[in-house]
């Protein structure tokens, strides 16, 4: 871990310094002026969209992060090594959809092209849920630039071939990220840990800074869904339709988390992660004419799949495919991004749209389920290797391993063996 991660990582730098340098330039360039028939300045549309970018911004740094210390001492990787990977990623974003968009010519940097970044490094994340705590930084920066290369492929042949409409990426983005990570936790599967682990559970405070997570994601979400679409009436409505979804998701999560809980109590769990399912969802048609109340019951439906996903399909998948989705990256992210392209098909067919058709939207799904599937068997592949540094199953889900850690963390065992008891100092 000494050399190895400083030579990997300073070496990675390196490589996007030269690339920037040969390929990057800025969008205000004064050959773009006058290239340019747009009535706007670049610096103006640059200033129009920055809100929206910062609300992106903050989602990847610290919605992503926090949402991912619910592990009670594995707050220092989730939160770290979430904005290691998000920063090597916007950078690599940048220069491979900017390549793929510019058709190998050189690379001018707008506003937008910052905001694909960021959803560029989103994928990735959600990857990192399903392996959290089971592999080194080592292997999330490779991991980082295969998938990016991956989605960006993918992203253009979607948008490109396809033409299909997938404003909010339930598709590209969040289907797509969440059966790469599966499929790279089935490929790096450990027998060791198929009856649990002891730190792989929560305490009390872990929880409640996941939910910090949840807040910043829920609140800037309807940004997320908005971002990139045409300014006027359909950003309007995807702000509007995402809006709604959220709140119906709410409600119909907690109340079948108290469904489907013992005496009716509400799972933290669920409540982290199925509220936030209604902005996957509706991700899909967020931009097009599919009225409020239906993007409610988008949000409803996927606010309810979510919650019955972690009460019974991750065990199955865990005990019966060996699969260990360690954060449930399938129950938010991969089956509410289903359930977003299904409504996209759906809203396209009913005349919601006239952007695409039911066909391209079909094969947009396929395509990013099969791609992402694809890539993270082979990825998975190349991280199982047994010279990157992975942790030993005993060590899994622990800070320790890779992060100098206060002295007085040694002591965290008492408070959480008597956390069940009715005092909380620890035994003398």
């Amino acid at each position: 871990m000494r050399f190895k991660f400083p030579l990997m990582a300073i070496g990675l730098e390196v490589g996007m310094i030269v690339l920037f340098a040969l390929f990057v330039r800025y969008e205000m360039d004064q050959n773009i002026y006058q290239q340019s028939n747009r009535t706007t300045a670049p610096e103006l549309k640059f200033i129009e969209l920055y809100p929206l970018f910062q609300d992106v911004h903050v989602m990847i740094f610290v919605g992503f992060g926090f949402l991912m210390t619910f592990l009670k001492k594995y707050g220092f990787s989730s939160v770290g090594i979430n904005l290691l990977i998000a920063a090597l990623g916007l950078q690599w974003g940048t220069l491979v959809q900017g390549i793929l968009h510019s058709h190998g010519q050189t690379i001018h940097i707008g506003i937008k092209n910052m905001i694909n970044a960021d959803f560029s490094t989103a994928t990735v994340l959600i990857s990192f849920g399903a392996v959290l705590g089971k592999v080194s930084p080592v292997q999330m920066l490779i991991m980082t630039i295969i998938e990016i290369t991956v989605f960006a492929g993918n992203e253009h042949l979607v948008a490109e071939v396809f033409m299909a409409s997938d404003i909010g990426a339930s598709m590209t983005i969040h289907a797509f990220g969440a059966y790469f990570g599966l499929a790279v936790a089935g490929v790096l599967y450990r027998p060791g840990l198929r009856r649990g682990h002891d730190n792989e559970e929560s305490a009390y405070f872990s929880d409640l800074f996941a939910m910090i997570g949840t807040l910043f994601l829920w609140i800037f979400w309807p940004s997320f869904n908005s971002a990139i679409a045409e300014t006027g009436e359909k950003q309007y409505k995807a702000i509007a339709n995402t809006y709604f979804s959220l709140a119906a998701c709410v409600l119909t999560a907690y109340a079948f988390s108290s469904l489907v809980e013992h005496r009716g109590k509400l799972d933290m769990v669920h409540i982290q992660n199925a509220t936030l399912a209604g902005g996957v969802a509706v991700g899909t048609c967020a931009d097009m004419a599919i009225h409020p109340y239906i993007a409610m019951i988008i949000g409803s439906v996927a606010g309810m799949v979510s919650v019955i996903g972690f009460k019974f399909l991750t065990p199955i998948f865990a005990t019966k495919l060996r699969i260990q989705d360690t954060c449930g990256v399938h129950n938010l992210h991969g089956l509410p991004g289903v359930v977003g392209g299904l409504a996209g098909i759906a809203a396209v067919a009913l005349g919601a749209s006239d952007v695409s058709t039911p066909a391209m939207q079909a094969a947009a799904l396929g395509s990013s389920i099969g791609t992402a599937a694809v890539g993270g068997l082979i990825t998975g592949l190349i991280l199982k290797f047994p010279i990157w540094g992975q942790p030993p199953d005993q060590n899994c889900y622990d800070d320790s391993v890779f992060w100098e850690v206060p002295r007085w963390r040694e002591h965290d065992n008492l408070f959480y063996e008597h956390r069940g008891r009715n005092q909380l100092e620890p035994e003398l």
